[in-house]
């Protein structure tokens, strides 16, 4: 079988602990293809016994500006940071993947692998709530990658970032799948009492096998719900997000995962299903290919159904819910599981007139 031009052979030794089966060109944006570094890259394999493994390199990015700013109707935040651009945890069903696309990175092995990194984040946001003007709605982290990826560990982007809205009263959210985000519950508990923060942790399955093939570098399920409950204790509001639900994949476990969320101490749910946008697609149809070859065709053609026979429903807010029988069907379980549990609705409500702007002149 050969996917994205490369041989199923050579995933195992290529792939190993990553989430993407290839490393798709990216095409879209009409970008020069990369060029090999060399011949002797090109002979590695004969000179070393076989390539070397996929290593995570960090490039550092200088932004003007730290804020980004949201019209789209169907999300619930109109500004948010991303301290981070691609992702090593790996997630073969990230949205944000097509974004590496852009910089003529490919939306598959380099996502996972070629990350950006913006240290200068905390000062930049600094700078940006000492404007003259500023309206302190609840900034949103982990929208687009993960803010509390392994990086975070040695750059404390996030770290920083929350100690400059914890110094001016600023209400922020947090959505992450990484229990890393305990190391910051000092700041956290403390920002709660005010109403200031709540975080939303998002988990996909309880499997711990289907979990490495889905999102191979994200902390194991378990780790996730202790730090729903380490958040909870500390007096955090926890939103338990079930996202992607993936038809013949992990739809089965959504009555599990809301019951161990709602024990864990969360205190609202929801559910998105999958999204599979330009470059996502392909590359999500490469790994049900590698992974379960026995229902590649039924999961595509669920998913299909959910979104009016296409391979992704781009539209505001029919792209956060689907529709059709299938996406009716998922709903439905997922409200009475949620009911059951009391997961019912958001039930936390963030302030924004506590804010005091930071002052410029130090």
């Amino acid at each position: 079988m050969i996917l994205f031009g490369v041989s199923k052979s050579c995933y195992p030794d290529f792939t190993a602990g990553r989430g993407a089966v290839a490393n798709a060109t990216p095409s879209r944006f009409n970008l020069n293809a990369r060029q090999a570094d060399g011949d002797w890259l090109d002979e590695r394999e004969d000179l070393d016994g076989g390539a070397p493994p996929l290593r995570t390199t960090v490039t550092v990015e200088k932004p003007k500006t730290i804020l980004a700013r949201n019209k789209s109707p169907d999300i619930p935040f109109d500004q948010s940071i991303n301290p981070y651009r691609g992702c090593e945890h790996g997630c073969i069903y990230c949205y944000a993947r097509p974004s590496h696309s852009f910089h003529d990175l490919s939306p598959g092995l380099d996502f996972e692998s070629r990350l950006f990194a913006k240290p200068d984040a905390p000062a930049l946001l600094y700078t940006e709530l000492a404007k003259k003007g500023h309206i302190p709605t609840p900034i949103a982290f982990g929208t687009n990658t993960d803010c509390y990826q392994p990086i975070e560990t040695k750059w404390r982007i996030m770290r920083g970032c929350l100690q400059v809205l914890a110094n001016c009263d600023h209400p922020l959210t947090i959505t992450t799948k990484s229990n890393r985000v305990l190391r910051d519950i000092d700041l956290l508990g403390l920002m709660a009492v005010k109403q200031l923060a709540a975080v939303v942790i998002s988990i996909t399955t309880l499997d711990a096998e289907l979990h490495h093939k889905l999102e191979p570098r994200a902390p194991h399920p378990k780790r996730r719900l202790e730090a729903v409950k380490g958040l909870a204790e500390t007096g955090v509001p926890v939103h338990v997000n079930v996202a992607p639900i993936i038809p013949a994949i992990n739809d089965h476990e959504i009555e599990a995962i809301l019951a161990a969320a709602a024990e864990a101490g969360a205190v609202s749910a929801s559910w998105i299903p999958v999204r599979l946008p330009h470059e996502v697609a392909p590359l999500f149809q490469d790994w049900l290919s590698v992974h379960f070859p026995d229902r590649a065709g039924k999961v595509m053609s669920i998913i299909r159904a959910i979104r009016e026979g296409r391979d992704n429903d781009p539209g505001f807010f029919s792209r956060m819910r689907g529709s059709g029988p299938w996406a009716d069907l998922i709903r439905a379980r997922f409200r009475i599981a949620s009911r059951k549990n009391g997961l019912l609705g958001y039930k936390w409500q963030l302030r924004s007139d506590l804010f005091v702007p930071p002052r410029l002149d130090g």
